[in-house]
């Protein structure tokens, strides 16, 4: 269900006129907090080449690590499922947490405690300035979805996810779906 007026816990679905930007094209954000004051949100299918461990070897685990956006690239965030394990973590919506206490989930991953499917990991995030998501909005840069997936979005398969939502959208986005990334491939 596509929306106008994004709300913590939407999805931002780039239009496919975002071509060329390195950051937003194809991608698909989880709006953690939106307010007056500015936006904030999560790439969710962007993965790098990094898992956990490349990043943290004292965790002895495999989790995917994603770029969740341009700002802060050196610091790593997470969202989650499981609040009951994880101390401070700050409800988004629809059984997604952000954010908590670290050394507790490192505790737990290295106890095999917490599934690849119940977390995701993230270098850096998405923000936007008071009115700056808004006027990318109005310039048709985004597409607002209401999270239909719930906390499962969280285990969403990140290969297919864009071009899936391009379909699931249907009309002129369903031509968008099969187009290369970079267009000028076709």
């Amino acid at each position: 269900m596509v929306t106008t007026n994004p709300k913590k816990g939407d999805l931002l679905i780039a239009e496919p006129s975002i071509i060329g930007d390195v950051s937003f094209n194809r991608s698909i954000v989880l709006l953690a907090d939106h307010s007056t004051e500015g936006s904030i949100g999560f790439i969710l299918n962007k993965p790098l080449k990094y898992n956990i461990n490349d990043l943290i070897p004292e965790i002895d685990a495999t989790f995917k690590v994603y770029n969740g956006g341009p700002v802060e690239q050196d610091n790593l965030y997470f969202i989650h499922k499981i609040p009951q394990l994880i101390p401070h973590s700050i409800e988004i919506s629809l059984g997604i947490y952000w954010g908590g206490d670290f050394s507790k989930v490192a505790e737990l991953i290295k106890s095999e405690k917490i599934k690849e499917d119940e977390i995701k990991f993230f270098l850096g995030y998405s923000g936007w300035n008071t009115d700056q998501l808004d006027d990318e909005l109005k310039a048709n840069s985004w597409l607002i979805s209401k999270n239909t997936y719930k906390n499962s979005i969280i285990e969403k398969d990140y290969v297919s996810f864009w071009r899936d939502k391009m379909l699931e959208l249907g009309g002129q986005y369903s031509i968008w779906s099969n187009l290369p990334e970079d267009p000028s491939y076709n």
